[in-house]
């Protein structure tokens, strides 16, 4: 029988580590399983939650996605298999020794009507190595992969040395788009916006795509690649 002292009970486990799970909880009070989802879900009305990254600081900058994305768009309206043939998007992203910060890791019991939690990517975590990788569009995969060696700081000096490997791979592997002119889109990083990197992406006869800032676009890496990395 469900009784206020037990909803009481179970309220006040969640407050007090909300990352608790029902195992747990029915190893606490000895009552079933069901009796503990459905005093959390039915009767204190929760759900779990996870957190929702939030960057550390936003300047207030002139709206222009929509003209980048109507730029980018124009390209493939003209010829989307010459598009995709020509396109070389990249991802980049710390991989932490341990990582708590992962969407998984973060889930906390909050009410229905909640906010959601936030965090802020942490930059205290002693064993880190940071990845770059390069895609190719369409069905090329991952064409580069490249980590930035321990002690090393992120410049335009070092990323201009997997552009470099970039473009004789694709020199070896996938000459076409070479040959047609590549696509290269990345971020509005530092180091993308920095002039040896620009200077360098000219002398490779690499044309940038337009990424406007703050964009919420992620490239398929942040769905479909670093976050099972991360995991493990």
């Amino acid at each position: 029988m469900t009784t206020p002292e037990i909803i009481d009970q179970i309220h006040d486990l969640i407050l007090e580590d909300r990352r608790i799970s029902p195992k747990s909880i029915t190893e606490k009070l000895g009552i079933s399983r069901e009796r503990v989802g459905s005093i959390i879900h039915e009767d204190l009305d929760m759900r779990k939650l996870s957190a929702k990254w939030v960057p550390k600081c936003l300047t207030r900058i002139k709206d222009v996605n929509g003209a980048s994305r109507l730029g980018n768009f124009g390209f493939f309206q003209r010829d989307a298999n010459d598009f995709l043939s020509r396109l070389v998007n990249t991802g980049e992203t710390w991989l932490y020794h341990y990582d708590p910060q992962t969407k998984q890791q973060s889930m906390e019991w909050w009410h229905s009507d909640s906010p959601r939690p936030k965090k802020i990517p942490s930059a205290k975590i002693p064993w880190k190595r940071f990845r770059f990788n390069f895609f190719g569009g369409d069905q090329d995969g991952v064409l580069l992969i490249d980590y930035l060696p321990k002690g090393q700081t992120i410049s335009a000096e070092y990323y201009s040395s997997p552009l470099v490997q970039l473009k004789d791979i694709l020199k070896e592997k996938l000459r076409g788009k070479v040959t047609k002119g590549v696509l290269f889109l990345h971020g509005n990083a530092p180091i993308h916006r920095a002039l040896a990197t620009q200077t360098k992406l000219a002398y490779l006869c690499f044309q940038c795509l337009d990424h406007p800032p703050h964009c919420p676009d992620l490239v398929p890496s942040d769905y479909h690649l670093f976050p099972e990395l991360k995991n493990n």
